[in-house]
């Protein structure tokens, strides 16, 4: 038999963070010395109080279907926290429970861009997001930011990108993979450009609790237009250590595009596990914020002992992120070829990174800090050592 593929499947590349992190641990499996900075995971376990929730839950025998959008419970959860965190009024109509904040973006892209589509995203970029357009029949059109600009995109550029087929704009604070986070001003500035358009916002906001310097506010908050035209999407994954328990939602006052995902859920995954609804309740209300908060300061000493580290190390250049869990280092002095750079710190230095063109910006690697400090001690000077004997 000859096989023929959908197009659409075909077009779409390996994530380079998981190729990496899968090398990684392969070598590893074979009893090599290697040192895992690529993966964006904390290294915390799930606080306790969120594990003997779901425990509870199973000792309950809540182990049944639910509503395709979640458990009342937890939609009131998510409207609570929206409104106490971010100052945003959601009623339970407009919030959809997904099984992570990645199957929240693929639901809202395939729900909105379908072909010729324009969608606006600032590059460096996490990398499923061009994917995500790319399957949905959507055009990407990319915004180069600079380090020195904070890798932040000006209302100049994003007034130049904007043409009659733009769709959405893709926005990521703090961002992964440079860890800056937008300032109510510059937010303002983006607010005001995309004023009496008819362009939605998707506001990606899963390290809004992991900001060291600033403040952070949601885009949705700024003014009635904003709250109208975003759609916020959020999730426990980085904030309370809960990656493999696949929660995420998605928050928008289009009630009717509420109900379009709800529908394309209901055909595709159906409700997320049960289980983990009743645990992200406590994620939520509040019953983790002193693991969380433990959490953010271990983050931000690992991040200043990084920073530091790095800029000591001719050749690299390390801005200092003001959130999330990753340096975005400079090696183009070094080489400007990252895929080429990163695999040969990974087989001579035992040292796994992900090179920057799989976030659409060569010449620079992502590290993440979200592991011990001997760790990144230790990482951080065979990195040195590495680009030194060079």
């Amino acid at each position: 038999m000859q096989a023929h593929y959908a197009s659409r499947i075909t077009a779409l590349s390996e994530s380079i963070t998981l190729a990496i992190s899968t090398l990684a641990r392969e070598l590893k499996s074979q009893g090599k010395d290697i040192l895992s900075f690529s993966a964006g995971e904390p290294d915390f376990d799930t606080p306790q109080v969120v594990k003997d929730a779901a425990i509870q839950a199973i000792n309950e025998g809540f182990t049944k279907y639910t509503a395709v959008a979640g458990i009342p419970e937890l939609l009131n959860a998510i409207s609570v926290k929206l409104k106490r965190d971010n100052n945003l009024e959601y009623s339970t109509k407009e919030i959809i429970v997904n099984s992570g904040a990645k199957h929240s973006l693929f639901n809202v892209f395939q729900a909105l861009i379908e072909k010729d589509d324009e969608v606006i995203i600032p590059s460096p970029y996490w990398v499923t997001y061009p994917e995500l357009v790319t399957f949905s029949g959507g055009k990407n059109i990319f915004i180069q930011t600079t380090q020195e600009n904070n890798f932040k995109i000006t209302k100049e550029q994003l007034k130049a990108a904007i043409t009659p087929k733009t769709k959405m704009l893709v926005l990521t604070t703090p961002s992964n993979p440079t860890g800056m986070v937008y300032s109510r001003a510059e937010l303002e500035e983006i607010a005001e450009i995309l004023k009496d358009t008819n362009i939605w916002l998707l506001s990606d906001e899963i390290y809004e609790k992991l900001v060291y310097d600033g403040t952070f506010v949601s885009p949705a908050s700024l003014s009635q237009d904003m709250l109208e035209r975003t759609i916020t999407v959020n999730g426990l994954s980085k904030a309370v250590a809960m990656t493999g328990w696949r929660m995420g939602y998605v928050a928008s006052k289009d009630q009717k595009l509420c109900k379009l995902i709800n529908a394309l859920q209901g055909h595709s995954t159906s409700n997320i596990n049960s289980i983990t609804q009743k645990a992200a309740i406590t994620g939520l209300n509040g019953s983790a914020d002193k693991e969380i908060e433990i959490m953010r300061q271990a983050f931000k000493e690992r991040r200043d002992f990084a920073c530091e580290r790095f800029n000591t190390i001719k050749g690299l250049k390390a801005s200092k992120p003001d959130g999330a869990f990753y340096l975005f280092v400079h090696c183009a002095e070094i080489s400007k070829d990252s895929m080429q750079f990163c695999k040969n710190l990974l087989e001579y230095a035992g040292v796994a990174v992900v090179p920057g063109i799989g976030f659409g910006m060569d010449g620079y690697f992502r590290f993440s800090f979200a592991t011990d400090l001997n760790s990144i001690d230790k990482g951080i000077q065979r990195i040195k050592d590495y680009c030194e004997n060079l």
